[in-house]
């Protein structure tokens, strides 16, 4: 399989599981059973896999099916068991019962602690039970994209109307940095901690060209110093970190703090056909472990732990042996997409495996 990865992104498998919990809407959309998709096994599938630190929820099931992301289906668990995010360690073994049908997990390969002697002195193994949530397998690579958890990424025009806004800055500096004031006009609603952003690329659905939000530049933070008394007077902020330079003009919203998910992979609730609208930091295409948003959200069923499946979009071309008919090529499946953050109208998703790099307009699918 042809991979589009860094070395960093590579890396990002070894984090810790995070815990807790143009294509319109066609009519094979509407009625597709999105609960048809039959998880199967890969011919070459081992009988066992040690669990080494690195793995994934993800790498590991890859290696016993041939659609990683419906590992749910096949682990011998409860509901409640597989929403757990300290389930499986380095040093289990993962089973494949070919009878059941069934990835079954076993007793975990016993280590020797640091301190493992008896009263005469002879050295026996015992398991190591500190610090276990510490090393717990990732289900996917989760560093990647904590930024895109807690930072505004897309802004709705909706949005940007209220949308507190910094109008001066100190000594009338075009651009302020960290430790300068800054003042702000608008509604705070009595919070003290806030991100910066300036609006930025505006993202147009690929289907009817409408702008369906804009990509907003991360600026850094600011802390409210002094609040705004009176109506004609403007709240005064500090800017306490810093990512990029910020002036007059520049938005404000509530500091927020990731949420703490467990991806678990699943189909889309409903039958879904959507596109790539574009792909993060304006690149003309993506490869494993990048970021993408599609034109689809929450209004449309997709929710977070939705898989797609990545196509490209069959050109329509004249029939050569026909000139009067137009004929459409089939759409070629070539990678999947997980979708970790959703919005009304728009989502992102990190690619995680491909055979050919995405590009804005491909097609994003319930499974098949």
């Amino acid at each position: 399989m042809k991979k589009f990865s860094t070395a960093a992104a590579i890396l990002a498998f070894a984090s810790v599981f995070l815990s807790s919990t143009g294509y319109a809407a066609t009519a094979d959309e509407s009625r597709a059973d999105p609960s048809a998709f039959h998880c199967t096994f890969r011919q070459d599938a081992p009988d066992q896999h040690v669990v080494v630190t690195g793995d994934t929820l993800w790498g590991i099931s890859g290696k016993f099916l041939e659609h990683p992301w419906c590992w749910p289906q096949v682990w011998g668990l409860n509901k409640e068991q597989i929403r757990n995010p300290h389930w499986i360690y380095p040093g289990q073994i993962v089973y494949f019962d070919r009878v059941a049908g069934r990835l079954r997990l076993g007793t975990p390969i016993v280590e020797r602690t640091d301190n493992g002697s008896t009263s005469d002195g002879k050295l026996q193994p015992q398991s190591r039970t500190k610090n276990l949530s510490d090393r717990a397998i990732a289900s996917i690579p989760a560093n990647i994209i904590e930024p895109f958890l807690s930072r505004p990424l897309i802004i709705t025009e909706d949005e940007l109307k209220d949308t507190p806004r910094i109008m001066a800055t100190q000594e009338s500096r075009v651009m302020v940095g960290a430790g300068d004031r800054a003042y702000v006009r608008g509604d705070l609603k009595g919070e003290a901690g806030f991100q910066v952003f300036r609006p930025g690329t505006p993202i147009k659905d690929p289907e009817t060209q409408k702008i369906i939000g804009y990509q907003a530049v991360y600026l850094g933070t600011v802390k409210l110093t002094h609040a705004a008394k009176t109506a004609d007077e403007a709240n005064t902020v500090v800017v306490a970190t810093m990512k990029e330079e910020m002036g007059v003009g520049d938005r404000l919203r509530p500091t927020e703090i990731a949420p703490l998910i467990n991806y678990v992979p699943h189909a889309p609730a409903q039958a879904t056909a959507a596109r790539i609208a574009s792909i993060y930091e304006g690149v003309n295409n993506a490869g494993q472990y990048q970021i993408v948003t599609i034109n689809r959200g929450r209004q449309n069923g997709i929710d977070v732990g939705t898989v797609l499946a990545l196509s490209r979009f069959g050109r329509t071309i004249p029939d050569p042996t026909d000139h009067k008919n137009l004929v459409k090529l089939p759409d070629e499946e070539y990678g999947s997409l997980f979708i970790f953050r959703v919005f009304d109208n728009i989502s992102y998703g990190l690619i995680m495996e491909v055979r050919d790099a995405a590009e804005v307009g491909d097609v994003a699918k319930s499974p098949e």
